[in-house]
């Protein structure tokens, strides 16, 4: 009995309803939940009430209306987006290279080969899975820093560069003791030991330092 990936889903955006269907059986043997779509609009329309699972979609190349390459780009443009593996009879080295470049996991030829397809499903939703961890990490932090006051901001951004208390102090223009102050609160708010700690923190939710 195959056992269900009850948190991830497969999308399969094809306009021929006849490879949604053998697409779908083999996605459901391989173990993921599936849900169809037979025009990119038709995929667009419904991905805002998807949710924030780990997500791989299957895009045609060629469909009438939006084609694959413009679906990934508009894909690629939101936050944290599914991961996109391309199907294509005849897809040009030129598309291959623009999907590639684009974000895609890979590029598979029709007929695809069952164990081709399922393996690029495993990376495409193991590499999203890693994304909303990242994501959500990111949030996580941010939501820290929203917490430090202006002061303590700005004395965060010079910690992260490596200077002294002394040379914040006077790139401040305050005492060394009210650096020391600040200094302890940033690392009691955003919840860390040390200012390595701090920079990985920093560097992940995208927190500059000072220039």
């Amino acid at each position: 009995m195959t056992r269900h990936d009850t948190e991830a889903t497969v999308f399969i955006i094809d306009d021929d309803a006849s490879v949604r269907r053998s697409l779908s059986r083999l996605v459901r043997e391989g173990g993921h939940a599936v849900e169809t779509f037979g025009s990119a609009e038709d995929f667009l329309t419904a991905l805002p009430t998807l949710g924030a699972r780990p997500a791989c979609a299957l895009i045609d190349l060629q469909m009438p209306g939006l084609g694959g390459l413009e679906l990934q780009e508009i894909l690629m443009a939101r936050a944290c987006p599914c991961s996109i593996v391309f199907m294509s009879g005849n897809g040009s080295i030129e598309a291959t290279v623009q999907a590639m470049r684009g974000g895609a996991i890979t590029f598979l030829t029709k007929p695809i080969h069952d164990e081709d397809l399922l393996a690029a499903i495993a990376e495409g939703l193991d590499h999203h899975r890693r994304r909303l961890s990242a994501s959500l990490q990111a949030e996580d932090i941010r939501r820290r820093i929203a917490t430090l006051s202006d002061r303590e901001r700005e004395t965060m951004a010079w910690v992260i560069t490596g200077a002294l208390n002394k040379q914040i102090a006077d790139r401040l223009d305050i005492a060394e003791r009210t650096v020391k102050a600040h200094r302890s609160r940033v690392m009691e708010k955003m919840g860390v030991a040390s200012v390595a700690e701090l920079v990985r923190l920093c560097d992940a939710a995208g927190f500059s330092e000072a220039v």
